[in-house]
């Protein structure tokens, strides 16, 4: 099973054999400058969305979920994730989007740190693009963020990648993950 693992003692983010993309950024050690943001970028549907790295402890390929009775429906079931019984809630179904990936996409599943929920928590995606640090003036938290909103966002951020020698822009929803899992906490 393919993990990447975020270890707040060394403070280092080690990949191992995610399944990830070649080419994918990896970033090894946590920067304490200010101005700097990571994320997990990952796929729902056809949009790019991202949670803060240090919110994530793993992610892992998608394995078999034993399905909870009488549970919301976004809450897929349950895995046993190394001896610990870990809650899946499909953030898809959750945040209502009924798109479905495109080209060849493979489900993974983004465990959650304990900072997040003391529950264990994973979210179901349609694929994990990659680890990626982005400056202040990539992220607009004005306009998108949600203050006392259902929208869960904390900003936009704008992906700066060449294309056949073109400058492109992608646009990546910054979900608010905490908040997120707070609300249907009492249904885990």
């Amino acid at each position: 099973m393919g993990t990447f693992l975020v270890d707040s003692d060394s403070e280092e983010v080690q990949q191992e054999n995610m399944g990830i993309p070649q080419g994918t950024k990896q970033v090894r050690t946590r920067a304490n400058t200010t101005g700097n943001m990571r994320v997990v970028e990952f796929i729902l549907g056809n949009e790019l969305f991202a949670i803060d790295l240090f919110d994530t402890r793993e992610v892992i390929n998608t394995t078999e979920i034993t399905p909870l009775p009488n549970t919301p429906s976004f809450i897929k079931g349950i895995i046993d994730l190394r001896g610990v019984i870990t809650t899946i809630i499909d953030l898809k179904d959750m945040m209502k989007i009924t798109q479905e990936a495109g080209d060849k996409k493979k489900s993974r599943i983004i465990v959650l740190d304990q900072a997040v929920s003391e529950k264990m928590i994973g979210v179901l995606v349609d694929d994990v693009l990659a680890v990626t640090t982005y400056a202040d003036e990539d992220i607009d938290t004005d306009a998108h963020a949600s203050q006392n909103s259902e929208r869960d966002i904390l900003g936009i951020i704008r992906k700066k990648t060449k294309t056949a020698g073109k400058d492109k822009s992608e646009l990546i929803i910054w979900l608010d993950i905490k908040t997120m899992i707070a609300k249907v906490e009492r249904d885990l």
